[in-house]
């Protein structure tokens, strides 16, 4: 029980980290992120004008829901800033069937140390230096409190969930190169109040009305990067090897302490 009680508070330190940028600063609501924040370099590509059609508030979310729904497997690369420092960053990979993910978290947020999450249906496994004994993991419900938050925040589908009938309006941004890859950018803004809601998050004080995300998608409506800002942190995530081969398993009991 000792574990567990610190281990809530420990997992608590990102959402704080922004809630503390959500007391000291005035609302921002959306920037696009600063070259320095993302994990690849992105550059606009000045094209001709192309006559495929676009994506519009009505095609936007069938378009990616369809392409996203044909994927088994993914990894997933995001760092998180708060006010221009880097918080946390996080690298690791996901399946959709069955829901599962093996995530680790590194940065100011733990100490400089990293951390280790495995989530396999609705339980987690999590491995904190200094709150767990070291190579150990705890075993919790992966809906529970700051726990189910902080693996919302590392799951992009989640947010993509909470998409739905928020969505105010879909805008074309161009066409930018992302890693080697020429993708289509999309300034998507929603509800901030029901969007935060349904990833489980309560709304911060001060925060706008309407928040943007910027995805960026391939030529099959698959998203390859996604960011957001919201009152000083902002969020950075890529989405890439689709499909390739992943096992994800829970650790051995002679691995898990109570």
């Amino acid at each position: 029980m000792r574990i567990r009680a610190a281990l809530v508070t420990v997992v608590a330190v990102p959402l704080a980290l922004g809630l503390a940028a959500c007391d000291n600063h005035q609302p921002t609501g959306y920037r696009p992120s600063a070259p320095a924040d993302t994990p690849a370099a992105v550059s606009t590509k000045t094209t001709a004008p192309l006559k495929t059609a676009r994506l519009n508030r009505v095609t936007f979310l069938p378009a990616m829901n369809s392409a996203l729904t044909k994927q088994k497997s993914w990894r997933i690369t995001g760092r998180m800033t708060v006010n221009g420092t880097v918080g946390m960053t996080m690298s690791g990979v996901q399946t959709a069937q069955p829901s599962a993910m093996s995530m680790e978290m590194s940065g100011a947020a733990f100490g400089g140390k990293t951390a280790k999450m495995i989530q396999i249906k609705n339980v987690a496994y999590v491995s904190i230096p200094g709150t767990t004994p070291s190579g150990k993991f705890v075993k919790i419900k992966a809906s529970a409190g700051d726990l189910g938050q902080l693996i919302d925040s590392s799951d992009p589908t989640t947010i993509f969930k909470s998409f739905g009938s928020n969505i105010g309006s879909v805008k074309f941004a161009g066409v930018e190169t992302v890693g080697g890859q020429t993708l289509d950018r999309y300034d998507v803004s929603v509800d901030t109040a029901s969007a935060l809601a349904l990833q489980h998050k309560k709304l911060p004080a001060g925060a706008p009305k309407t928040l943007t995300y910027s995805l960026w998608m391939d030529k099959a409506h698959l998203v390859r990067r996604m960011s957001f800002e919201l009152l000083g942190v902002s969020m950075v995530m890529s989405m890439t090897d689709y499909n390739k081969a992943v096992h994800i398993a829970a650790p051995p009991a002679s691995k898990i302490v109570k």
